[in-house]
């Protein structure tokens, strides 16, 4: 009796486990496994069966689990919505004159308005250029006062030359005889406007040493002077 109670509680056991493994594992596939060894013997394995793997994630009550993603995009394009058509825009022309033997300089000018645009290039003569560049040649021809002549005609080289106490040319005179003749004809002189204001300055400085000198030797006398600081003499004297 004993052993038959054991007997069935043994069976009650596997049938419950049969139960069990049933509604965890469901699922339905065969995997074959198949092996020939060329000899006196051969095997054969298959093995067969279902296999199935399930994953459950329980969350407490009152727990859950929400992502939510908006994107909200808003043009507002206020732009002008007429005539957009625009016109090249006017740019002022490169002039260059560096690469050649030419005593000129390039200057452009360029000006652009809504509906119309222009622009224009031109070149200007280098007079100082000119002038250096013919100095050389003269120069090169062995014509010394020539060059020195045509460099004269710049004013800052003539004041130059009188400073130095070597005037410029004057018709082929040189040295004193041409500083005479400057003097004579002083309008011909390139520095013209420039040597009459310093001969004013000069005379006005000149007039006032002469008044202090007179003064040192009359201390009692009464100079009177115009506009200029020249001494007025008043009388038939």
């Amino acid at each position: 009796m004993q052993r038959l109670f054991l007997g069935l509680s043994t069976l009650l056991m596997v049938i419950l486990l049969c139960v069990n493994v049933s509604a965890d594992v469901t699922g339905a596939g065969s995997t074959t496994n198949d092996q020939v060894t060329s000899g006196s013997s051969s095997s054969n394995t298959a093995i067969t069966g279902g296999y199935h793997s399930e994953a459950t994630t329980n969350y407490q009550t009152g727990s859950s689990q929400t992502t939510s993603t908006t994107n909200t995009t808003n043009n507002n394009n206020n732009s002008y919505t007429g005539d957009t058509r625009t016109v090249p825009s006017a740019s002022a022309p490169g002039i260059s004159a560096m690469s050649q033997d030419l005593c000129t300089v390039g200057v452009g000018i360029g000006i652009q308005k809504p509906l119309i645009g222009g622009s224009i290039g031109i070149t200007k003569r280098d007079m100082n250029c000119e002038r250096m560049k013919l100095a050389k040649l003269l120069f090169d021809f062995n014509m010394k006062v020539s060059a020195v002549a045509i460099l004269c005609q710049d004013s800052r080289v003539f004041q130059s030359m009188i400073h130095a106490g070597t005037p410029c040319p004057f018709f082929g005179k040189i040295g004193a005889e041409a500083e005479d003749e400057w003097k004579k004809y002083e309008q011909q002189r390139p520095d013209y406007e420039e040597y009459t204001k310093a001969l004013r300055y000069m005379e006005r400085v000149d007039n006032k040493i002469a008044n202090e000198q007179e003064l040192e030797a009359n201390p009692n006398a009464q100079i009177i002077t115009d506009g200029n600081g020249n001494p007025v003499k008043l009388g038939n004297e």
